[in-house]
């Protein structure tokens, strides 16, 4: 049987610049991305099976029932969850396998498999976060709020939960993703 592979959680609050970081360290690392299915309708540009699989409620809620998921929460009204079949199988495989997921999916994470690599992606300011947030162009401004509330939330649950080995404060992206590959490739 062949060496197991990795399994590294990247999780931030919305607008911190995870799936930017982790479009990158994906092309660089080759590691495999877990694709999370979700409820939430697709943002332009999104594809089916690409960013995430999109599904309507009852079908994600059988999958709940089944067992079929890693992790799962509910988020702003939308249901969000990494389907485990795809991960264990990479993994067994002998691949590394990232998961962009919020941080309360990456402690239900934890709880099932303790010894994956927790990376949790910050913003250098919650100025920084709330400009990237409105300079999306899809959330209202009660929306925007709600979400620097959480992200404040978020972010003190990483860190006081003792899960999250590793922060990357995104300040630049490209030392960013540099620290982010570093932490993939240890061993």
């Amino acid at each position: 049987m062949g060496k197991s592979g990795k399994l590294v959680v990247i999780s931030g609050p919305s607008g911190a610049g995870k799936s930017t970081i982790v479009a990158e360290v994906l092309r660089r690392t080759g590691a495999a991305f877990s694709v999370s299915a979700t409820t939430r309708r697709p943002r332009p540009g999104e594809q089916d099976g690409r960013e995430y699989r999109f599904v309507d409620r009852a079908a994600f809620e059988r999958m709940i029932a089944a067992g079929e998921l890693l992790e799962w929460a509910e988020v702003f009204g939308q249901y969000y969850g990494t389907p485990a079949g795809p991960v264990r199988e990479a993994l067994a495989a002998g691949r590394t396998v990232v998961l962009d997921i919020d941080v309360q999916g990456g402690l239900q994470v934890h709880r099932a498999m303790p010894g994956a690599t927790f990376v949790l992606i910050v913003p250098p300011s919650a100025e920084t976060l709330s400009g990237r947030l409105r300079g999306r162009g899809t959330e209202s401004p009660e929306s925007i709020a709600r979400r620097l509330a959480q992200a404040r939330k978020e972010i003190e649950t990483a860190q006081e939960s003792g899960v999250y080995n590793e922060t990357v404060i995104n300040d630049d992206l490209e030392t960013a993703v540099r620290n982010v590959v570093r932490i993939v490739h240890r061993e």
